[in-house]
């Protein structure tokens, strides 16, 4: 009888280990030998391309036209120099693309001449860079110019390296 319930008592226990055994790991299959070389694809489904200017993502991009919004001028000029015509046409490629955008061109000038005058000058320049965008097909009602003259400078020093700053418009978005 001993050897019975010896013999039932090892069946139990191994039945019990072979209950509690996990199932093996399953290796990952490849179909590439040991020797080759794999290959690492990178997804750039997502990466803004900085001269898509219709892309809004390009506003907090560097290295687009649409992330500069400042536009500076020359001494008692209201014309966009050269340089910057580039920055005004990428925002007007923006304008035209949506609809609903809306921006304010804030125009300023430098702290010499009267009020009025330079209220006067820098409502030029805002209709300089107005017309450029209007040309390059941006609407008239997504555009609103609005001159501060010398009332809100960037820099407060009385030099030319300073005066140079507030002689700018600001490219204002209201509305995306």
């Amino acid at each position: 009888m001993k050897s019975a319930w010896r013999l039932t008592l090892a069946l139990m226990i191994a039945m019990a280990l072979v209950a509690c055994k996990s199932a093996p790991k399953a290796e990952p299959t490849t179909d590439q030998t040991p020797d080759s070389t794999t290959t690492t694809t990178v997804d750039t489904a997502g990466a803004v391309n900085p001269v898509d200017y219709t892309d809004a993502r390009n506003f907090d991009n560097p290295e687009s036209l649409l992330s500069k919004r400042f536009i500076y001028f020359d001494f008692d000029k209201s014309t966009v120099r050269p340089e910057y015509r580039n920055i005004v046409s990428a925002h007007a490629d923006y304008l035209a693309a949506h609809s609903s955008a809306r921006v304010t061109l804030e125009s300023h000038a430098d702290e010499r001449g009267t009020r009025e005058y330079n209220l006067g000058l820098g409502e030029r320049r805002g209709n300089a860079v107005f017309g450029l965008m209007s040309a390059q097909g941006a609407r008239a009602d997504q555009l609103t110019v609005v001159s501060y003259g010398e009332e809100r400078p960037m820099c407060r020093i009385s030099e030319e390296s300073c005066w140079s700053q507030n002689r700018r418009v600001e490219i204002v978005y209201t509305a995306k």
